[in-house]
């Protein structure tokens, strides 16, 4: 039999997500490659993801089992991922976090020793904004990749602008295992499932200013004051440094049927989406959303800010769901309030997130993955 060649992935820190996309590229590649998953540190300040299971035929280790990713000096990584990925002698090299200087200095010294380095990258041009100076700078942080995995459209232009070749820019980076997330959920997606009449709001983000949830929780309270005794509840998964004030809100505005969940898992997210009415995506600042990949999964309709990064490939305005600006709760509470009073326009996007699954699918990333190895 002939031998397999290795494949390397970096992460930070893997979560459930990484290892969806890490089996989609072990399957596919089963007969010609033999995947290595290298995650830098064990936990993460921002995604306290509880420890991940082993993918069949990939080789899955951590550099700093013990520890913080964030609590990692740059030169310890520089040194320690350095010396994995030339150990596992692989022709092709995938890295995330490009802005870092010890993955800068990692990419340049594989293409040195001449390896293939590929960036997985979902940063675009109205994240924040942007100097142009410093901008211009960045051009060097992406000289030494052979081609990019990215998320959206605004992505791939962001990468343009540096004067990436777009011959070699594949989006298919932010996917998730739909499989995995209907197994979880344990219920079909919408419009199947739990009743209309029975379904809440949910918000599945971290308590944290760019998400935005104030301004989710007002348009909320519009919606409550305009619906009444029928108003539907609002879920919020997720934790950080506003849930304090968030709580304190709520209870100033006497919202009654708010419900905090704090930091859930990927199982307890699909869960509670599995009775959802739609997914409330606020930010002013998202990259991409991975929230967005579960929720099409699970069939709903999505309310996201024109922000977020996933509208780009997963939500079309009128077909899955409605776009909103930011600093426009007003708004928010009219979609929120015509999509609880309208079952008939809430089956209508739900079947059309059905439309937008196989895209919000791994299978998009081992597609990107086959391409650039040039294996049709």
């Amino acid at each position: 039999m002939k031998s397999r060649s290795n494949i390397v992935f970096v992460w930070a820190n893997f979560g459930p997500y990484h290892i969806d996309r890490l089996d989609a590229v072990a399957d596919a590649l089963k007969e010609t490659h033999h995947v290595i998953g290298i995650e830098i540190a064990g936990t993460s300040a921002i995604y306290p993801w509880a420890r991940t299971a082993n993918v069949v035929d990939v080789d899955h280790f951590t550099l700093f089992p013990a520890r913080l990713f964030e609590s990692v000096s740059a030169w310890r990584i520089f040194f320690a991922l350095g010396r994995a990925c030339l150990k596992a002698r692989a022709r092709d090299l995938f890295l995330c976090h490009y802005e870092r200087i010890d993955i800068y200095a990692i990419a340049w010294v594989l293409r040195i020793f001449g390896y293939r380095v590929h960036v997985m990258i979902d940063s675009k041009f109205d994240d924040k904004p942007r100097l142009l100076g410093r901008e211009l700078l960045k051009k060097a942080f992406f000289l030494p990749y052979y081609s990019a995995i990215v998320g959206g459209e605004r992505t791939l232009d962001y990468l343009r602008f540096f004067g990436f070749d777009p011959g070699r820019i594949h989006l298919g980076y932010d996917t998730v295992s739909i499989k995995r997330i209907r197994r979880l959920a344990g219920s079909p997606p919408a419009p199947a499932g739990a009743a209309f009449r029975d379904r809440h709001f949910t918000i599945v983000a971290r308590l944290v200013p760019k998400k935005n949830i104030l301004t989710a929780l007002e348009a909320y309270s519009e919606y409550c004051r305009i619906a009444g005794h029928a108003a539907r509840e609002l879920h919020i998964c997720g934790s950080g440094e506003l849930e304090h004030q968030l709580r304190a809100t709520v209870k100033k505005r006497s919202l009654k049927k708010v419900i905090f969940h704090g930091f859930v898992q990927s199982s307890e997210v699909a869960q509670v989406l599995s009775t959802t009415l739609a997914l409330v995506l606020p930010s002013k600042e998202e990259q991409w959303g991975l929230v967005v990949n579960e929720a099409v999964a699970m069939g709903l309709p999505i309310l996201c800010s024109v922000n977020v990064g996933a509208r780009d490939r997963l939500v079309k305005a009128g077909i899955n769901g409605y776009i909103f600006e930011p600093d426009n709760p007003a708004g928010l509470a009219w979609i929120m309030y015509r999509l609880a009073e309208d079952e008939l326009e809430w089956r209508r996007l739900a079947k059309g997130s059905a439309r937008f699954a196989h895209l919000a699918d791994t299978g998009q990333f081992s597609t990107a993955v086959t391409t650039i190895l040039g294996i049709s």
